[in-house]
């Protein structure tokens, strides 16, 4: 069996993605790495080229900042990456660069990878997630981002990005996956408050393309609202080996009250959020996949 990883990336300095620990995360179990170098215009390519690895393979690609609609740069990008993997490999494991794998996973997520390639109705392999959000020390819970997502597909022709790049499809249909028992930490939304300001006006230009609603927006009076998550959770467990220089280094207070959340929520949210805590099943989620056993 032969895994390959992919991902893309554009201005990660600028930006502060944690692109070099999203690709460390999952390299010991790749035998080939496929990053997709945007058109940067920071240091960027010199972040990706510290990682000394031979099995890091770095492709070149111009941004088509016309596409300002929906996040389907972010597809396209993703597309470019995984067109590069070379032919000869089983399965190909996507992360995009504010995610991370704990070391505690990668056993699990390759004996299910060995499982599943002779079941060619597997099609893909679908992994929780953890949103943190504000703090290293709080994930979030909220009905309007993804719990379950897909992150390893097969390495076949006719499987593309879906929407901005959050999970894919084959010849246009969604994905027979399984569930595994892995998550997928996702840190795009730990950052000191300016920082959460710089990344929402960054990515708005690519789900939007009304330059002046979003200067406007995001001017130097905006605050970064922590109300899009329904609870946070106190984060109990350790943060993976590659991500801990990070998390020591925080330089900034997180100060939110996580209380205040609940006042905010209809009757509605906080029954559906109540039923998935104590049941674990959530009511009426979109699903970007079709699960199978």
């Amino acid at each position: 069996m032969k895994v390959a990883g992919f991902t893309f990336i554009r201005n990660a300095v600028q930006n502060d993605y944690s692109i070099v620990e999203a690709i460390e995360s999952i390299l010991p179990i790749c035998d080939e790495f496929i990053v997709a170098h945007g058109n940067s215009n920071d240091d960027t390519l010199a972040l990706i080229e510290s990682i000394k690895s031979p099995k890091i393979k770095i492709i070149q690609t111009i941004w088509d900042d016309t596409v300002r609609e929906g996040g389907k740069t972010f597809a396209l990008e993703t597309d470019k990456a995984f067109a590069a993997i070379s032919p000869d490999m089983d399965w190909a494991f996507y992360i995009q660069g504010d995610e991370c794998v704990h070391e505690k996973y990668l056993d699990t997520i390759k004996k299910e990878m060995e499982i599943c390639l002779p079941n060619k109705k597997i099609e893909g392999l679908l992994f929780k997630y953890k949103h943190f959000y504000g703090s290293y020390d709080f994930y979030a819970h909220s009905r309007r981002w993804y719990h379950r997502e897909i992150r390893i597909i097969r390495n076949i022709k006719g499987m593309q990005s879906y929407r901005d790049a959050q999970g894919f499809r084959f010849n246009g249909h969604k994905l027979k996956v399984k569930l595994i028992d892995a998550f997928m930490y996702h840190y795009g939304w730990v950052k000191a408050p300016n920082g959460l300001k710089t990344k929402i006006k960054n990515t708005g230009q690519f789900y939007s393309s009304d330059d002046e609603w979003i200067e406007n927006t995001y001017n130097e009076d905006f605050v970064f609202d922590y109300g899009n998550a329904e609870r946070l959770v106190k984060f109990d467990d350790t943060h993976p080996k590659v991500f801990q220089e990070r998390v020591e280094r925080i330089n900034w207070k997180f100060t939110f009250d996580p209380r205040d959340l609940s006042n905010r929520l209809d009757f509605r949210r906080k029954f559906l959020g109540m039923f998935e805590q104590f049941t674990g099943v959530r009511l009426f989620a979109y699903k970007n996949y079709k699960r199978v056993k």
